[in-house]
């Protein structure tokens, strides 16, 4: 009994420590980053028309999103309550990042930039009240139990004003240890509910909209209802293929091998040459289903996933292609299939209508995204709007996340900076690059 005792004691000082650090952080954090970040933000929105806002409030914005991710995963984390993360896309440029003018109109037209920064000044209060709150209590009861009854000193200052232990004699010896241990005793309740609270408070204000989620679930209807008819006409085309192509083959070949087996023994001959018509035929249908499969899903991308299948791709292409991947490990097949034929479809397009001399592919992957960058020195002038490959890959993208950007001007280059929101698994050890 006495040994479980100790057990649960035990367990109780631990989770008092756990709280007392957990609200000492965000003391810390309120007055070290909230207050000082608050500050540079404000100065730096100020400064943007004098020119060095523009580069100094981006970095004091992105500042205050780290803080504030950081504060979702302590509240997810330590008070079990999630707070997804509501920033619109980042836009991307033609070499893969976006300028500074680009950057600071992304992040003050993005209201959740607004809430990040009402919350950083109202967590500077509440942050230190919650904050002494979970670990004041477990500190003051320390001290009232291992320090009040045993050094006389504390009765200037710490538990003095409350307990005034020279007035009291004994009692002021056993005062002390008796409300410290109450204190220690409801410090792990309390703590935990300070910090709850605290993170109830955070999710009011970082946690994405109902406008914003309202958008987020259309946008996903849509792009769901756009995959749906896109998926249906690839089975129609399949299907197509099939029928028109190694289906009548197959039906042929099988007619030419009942032919030769009834000429087989009145016209050798005759039956010979449809023997090899029909093997003619087998290889040209056997030709017609691979290719079938291999724009259904590459074997050579199941294979050597998507840095192999895009290298391989590369090579069939009647002009120079610089390749440049980066990919430390493998995403899911139907990332790595949707992210393999947008490329595919942007290098038809720049065989068939850019006149390119030369072209060039980039891929990596950053921030969780799987970022692909297209490029040509051809004319120019390729539009979205204009036809139906390109809305193509936005539909196949969409239906991940994904977000496609063209850049094109009369005269060219031609670039395409594509992203999937992915994570990637199975690491290699190097990058590789080269050109194709």
């Amino acid at each position: 009994m006495s040994e479980r005792f100790v057990d649960r004691l035990g367990g109780h000082a631990r989770r008092a420590f756990v709280n007392f650090v957990r609200g000492l952080i965000q003391i810390v954090m309120a007055f070290v980053a909230n207050l000082p970040l608050f500050i540079l933000a404000v100065l730096s929105i100020v400064f943007i028309p004098l020119g060095a806002g523009v580069v100094l409030a981006p970095v004091a914005l992105l500042a205050i999103r780290g803080v504030a991710n950081q504060q979702r995963a302590w509240a997810a984390e330590w008070s079990g309550v999630p707070i997804p993360v509501p920033y619109r896309p980042e836009p991307i440029g033609p070499n893969g990042k976006a300028g500074p003018f680009r950057t600071l109109k992304w992040l003050l037209i993005d209201p959740a930039t607004w809430r990040d920064l009402l919350w950083t000044i109202l967590n500077v209060p509440l942050g230190l009240f919650f904050g002494i709150l979970a670990g004041g209590l477990a500190l003051y009861g320390v001290e009232g139990v291992f320090v009040a009854p045993f050094l006389a000193q504390v009765a200037d200052y710490g538990w003095g004003p409350f307990w005034p232990q020279s007035d009291y004699g004994l009692l002021g010896v056993i005062g002390p240890f008796v409300l410290g241990g109450a204190l220690l005793a409801v410090s792990v309740p309390v703590g935990a509910a300070a910090l709850k609270a605290h993170a109830l408070f955070t999710q009011s204000l970082l946690a994405p909209t109902r406008n914003a989620l309202a958008e987020r679930v259309q946008r996903l209807s849509e792009t769901r209802s756009e995959t749906v008819d896109a998926s249906a006409a690839e089975l129609r085309r399949i299907e197509r293929d099939l029928h028109d192509g190694a289906q009548a083959r197959l039906v042929a070949l099988s007619m030419n091998i009942g032919l030769a087996e009834e000429m087989m023994k009145h016209d050798p001959e005759t039956a010979q040459r449809l023997l090899a018509e029909a093997r003619d035929a087998s290889g040209t249908a056997l030709t017609e289903l691979r290719d079938l499969v291999r724009g259904i899903h590459p074997p050579v991308l199941a294979e050597r996933g998507l840095d192999g299948a895009v290298r391989a791709l590369a090579l069939t292409l009647p002009l120079p292609v610089d390749v440049h991947i980066d990919l430390p490990g493998r995403a899911d097949a139907p990332v790595e299939s949707a992210g393999y034929f947008a490329v595919a479809e942007i290098l038809a397009n720049v065989v068939k209508h850019s006149a390119a001399r030369r072209a060039w592919i980039q891929i990596e992957h950053t921030g969780g995204r799987l970022l692909m960058i297209v490029g040509d020195d051809g004319v120019g002038g390729a539009d979205p709007a204009a036809g139906s490959g390109m809305r193509g890959i936005e539909r196949r993208l969409a239906a991940f996340d994904g977000t496609m950007a063209v850049t094109s001007p009369p005269g060219g280059p031609t670039v395409v900076t594509m992203e999937l929101p992915c994570a990637l698994s199975s690491p290699k050890t190097l990058p590789s690059s080269g050109t194709a």
